[in-house]
């Protein structure tokens, strides 16, 4: 299993999306209207950097994300914080300051930073604004996040099943008058070039892909009236998966992330690979405190973290499972034993101090990396051993991951 430790930091900036190696009608069509914004616009940007490697079993850490922080806001506040990016700094200059070309350089520039660590940067995640993000990882390769947003009305059922069957399997969803939801899809497109002077997918090709499919789906019963739809089963699984087929008739798709709701999302991969992922909150106390290191070295590593009488968090975990996907209703795993799963593995810790009330901190840090690694066991028993990913959000700007 491999474990990775993120670090959430925020910068803001303007930048023109613009080649000048491209006429004006092919900047419009490569990048859209901002291109006609002279001077630049405007963006919040939020970057994750993201490192992997060996935790040191003293200090329970991978790397430290106070040293992160550190390093990493010396690169910000020089070459992109509060800059017109497309003059005040020198590779963006020429190359158009996508999300994914921004992401790549702020890689290029951070890596050499943790140079005398162990741990290594393997991604830098770049969101420049809801609908927009990009992920540049250490071999190169590149992915492109677009996101549409639409409403919609469903009878959770599949038409290859009995009314008793489908009643037995997804309780009030599969009533017959329908509920509804806000649906986010995220669509992701992967490519390995090092820099683009152009996206690779085009605004116009994709803006024209995801208004049909907007028109399509919004304000409608997808149920009743998206033909499409007519004879497949209407679950989460299977309109991620219908989203994929119809963007990737037009568009190099590489996977669909579909959330029916902001804590839970099914995912289709090209191949055929199915993931359903969920959220749930716990709440508990801890303190960073090392039993091989003395009072001194604990409160210089882990600071205002290693008071005495300890201080807590409402973390945030996220279970991603995957496997056999079955045709015939349309799902990968049942909802509710997914989600009483995950509440089974987090009930002994709700509430608790996490060295003083627990055995698996004992005698070793309850720093984010351990106790991912602790829940590890806790989610697979309960979830057939079907976990692929756990992440761990101790603050919305830390976050710990371990990947099958």
């Amino acid at each position: 299993m491999r474990l990775t430790v993120s670090k959430r930091l925020e910068f803001s900036a303007s930048r023109r999306l613009f080649s000048p190696a491209l006429s004006g009608e092919e900047n419009v069509a490569a990048f859209g209207p901002e291109s006609a914004a002279r001077y630049g616009t405007g963006r919040n940007y939020v970057a994750f950097f993201i490192f992997t490697g060996e935790v040191d079993t003293t200090t329970g850490m991978l790397v430290n994300i106070s040293e992160i922080k550190a390093r990493v806001e010396k690169v910000l506040h020089a070459h992109f914080d509060h800059k017109f990016l497309n003059e005040d700094h020198p590779i963006l200059r020429d190359l158009p300051p996508t999300a994914e070309n921004i992401a790549r350089q702020l890689f290029v520039e951070v890596a050499p930073l943790f140079a005398d660590l162990e741990a290594r940067l393997v991604a830098c995640h770049l969101v420049e604004a809801p609908e927009r993000s990009a992920t540049v990882y250490a071999d190169r390769l590149t992915e492109e996040n677009y996101w549409l947003e639409f409403s919609a009305a469903r009878q959770t059922m599949s038409p290859h099943l009995s009314a008793a069957e489908n009643d037995a399997l997804f309780g009030t969803a599969a009533a017959p008058h329908g509920h509804g939801h806000h649906y986010r899809a995220r669509f992701t497109f992967r490519h390995g070039e090092e820099e683009n002077a152009r996206p690779l997918v085009p605004h116009v090709a994709l803006a024209q892909c995801l208004a049909s499919l907007g028109a399509e789906l919004d304000h409608k019963n997808l149920n009743h009236e998206v033909a499409g739809l007519t004879n497949r089963p209407k679950t989460t699984e299977s309109l991620a998966q219908y989203l994929h087929a119809r963007v990737a008739a037009v568009l190099p798709a590489h996977r669909v992330r579909l959330h029916e709701r902001d804590d839970f999302f099914a995912e289709y991969w090209s191949g055929g690979d199915y993931f359903l992922g969920m959220q749930r909150p716990f709440s508990a106390a801890h303190r960073l405190h090392a039993p091989g290191l003395s009072e001194a070295e604990n409160l210089s590593l882990y600071g205002k973290c290693n008071n005495p009488r300890g201080h807590g968090h409402r973390y945030l975990t996220e279970a991603t499972i995957g496997g056999p996907y079955d045709e015939r209703s349309g799902t990968l795993y049942s909802f509710p034993a997914f989600r009483d799963g995950i509440e089974r593995a987090l009930r002994p810790w709700q509430d608790k101090h996490l060295d003083l009330e627990t055995e698996e901190f004992r005698a070793r840090p309850s720093t984010g990396e351990n106790i991912v690694r602790a829940l590890w066991p806790k989610f697979d028993g309960r979830l057939d051993d079907r976990l692929m990913r756990l992440r761990l959000w101790e603050t919305p700007n830390n976050r710990f991951t371990l990947r099958r």
